[in-house]
């Protein structure tokens, strides 16, 4: 049964990292890019190494500070990153795609002044 998760952890980590790359190439704007980039980096590499985690535990008995580790630091670090590369994006006034709805942090600004 063990076996069956740790397959579709390692299976749905793949599939997230592939589609996430494929978004990076179809996606028409940074910001839609970015988006798939952190969430193929969020979780894709995570359920990757949860999985690697979970085998290594349930085979070997062996608990894996490095993959603890490398978890928690891809959970905490890609979505802070792609929040501060759309922000700064957005403030060197990279546009948005011209079907996108609304620019909230920019409502939010012009709210502020």
């Amino acid at each position: 049964m063990i076996d069956i998760i740790i397959s579709i952890l390692l299976l749905c980590g793949t599939f997230l990292a592939l589609s996430g790359s494929i978004g990076i190439l179809r996606f028409p704007d940074i910001y839609t890019r970015l988006h798939a980039a952190t969430k193929s980096a969020t979780l894709g590499v995570a359920g990757v190494l949860l999985g690697a985690f979970l085998f290594l535990y349930i085979e070997n008995g062996i608990i894996s500070g490095k993959l603890l580790l490398g978890i928690i630091f891809i959970l905490i670090t890609a979505p802070v990153s792609g929040h501060m590369i759309s922000r700064a994006a957005h403030n060197t006034g990279v546009e948005l795609w011209k079907h996108s709805i609304r620019d909230e942090l920019k409502e939010e600004e012009e709210k502020a002044n």
